[in-house]
């Protein structure tokens, strides 16, 4: 079948593409770096003919809030017009574990957002939740820095590597849609100050990580267990120890 990946040359959607490819169907990126731009709707229109499925994996490049709520709002209006005009019968979209737990963060407010759009556009769907990736452990560091301090709050996470995920995503993507949601999280629960240590000891990162009960993430406040997913998640393989080894 011929899936199209909007956001096809990123992190996730470079290896969706390329593993879709590996099993024989006609996996096309979607980027403004292939002429497709769903901020403006050039290109969607020939991109989606004759398109099965629209994988979209996308992420606004800046979480500023009114920035990250102007681009998930008007990339998936877009996005879903051409769909239906082009007759594109399966609409899979990767979304964040405890999105609706998260809404005193104007990205999360973003993602439920776009959440909505899809469940009221009429295409059949799919929304993959993903926990944390490992790869972004830094990124995590970095929006909770001063000086050189990392202050998180003191709850658990379940992260995932960025592979596993774009698997997760191809899979659902050949199959038939759920028209809900499917969960995917890492092997390992972490407290979250430690997952931080470790993913920036890969990069010899000598920030201190120290907890603070006020601590936000991304903005948002956040429960003992609201980065976690739940009891029918599909647990992905890689932990994170055999990931790390890889990257040194």
């Amino acid at each position: 079948m011929k899936v199209v990946v909007v956001g096809g040359t990123g992190l996730i959607g470079s290896q969706v593409v390329a593993r879709l490819g590996e099993h024989g169907h006609e996996a096309v990126p979607a980027s403004p770096n292939t002429g497709v731009n769903t901020m403006t709707g050039k290109g969607l229109a020939e991109v989606l003919r004759g398109a099965s499925v629209v994988v979209d994996v996308s992420n606004s490049p800046s979480f500023a809030d009114d920035t990250v709520k102007e681009f998930f709002r008007v990339s998936t209006s877009n996005l879903l017009k051409a769909e239906a005009e082009a007759g594109v019968g399966h609409h899979v979209a990767l979304s964040v574990v405890g999105t609706d737990r998260l809404q005193g963060s104007g990205y999360f407010q973003a993602k439920q957002a776009q959440e909505d759009m899809i469940k009221d556009s009429g295409i059949p769907y799919s929304i993959v939740h993903a926990t944390q990736f490992f790869e972004f452990a830094k990124s995590l560091a970095d929006s909770a820095t001063e000086g050189d301090t990392v202050t998180v709050a003191p709850i658990k996470i379940q992260p995932i590597f960025s592979g596993d995920v774009a698997a997760a995503v191809g899979r659902t993507a050949v199959g038939a849609p759920v028209n809900g949601t499917v969960e995917v999280a890492g092997p390992d629960v972490f407290r979250l100050e430690d997952f931080i240590r470790k993913g920036l000891a890969v990069r010899d990162d000598t920030r201190t990580v120290v907890t603070d009960p006020n601590g936000l993430y991304w903005g948002a406040a956040l429960q003992e267990s609201d980065l976690l997913p739940g009891a029918d998640a599909r647990i992905a393989e890689t932990h994170f120890d055999e990931w790390a080894a890889g990257q040194r």
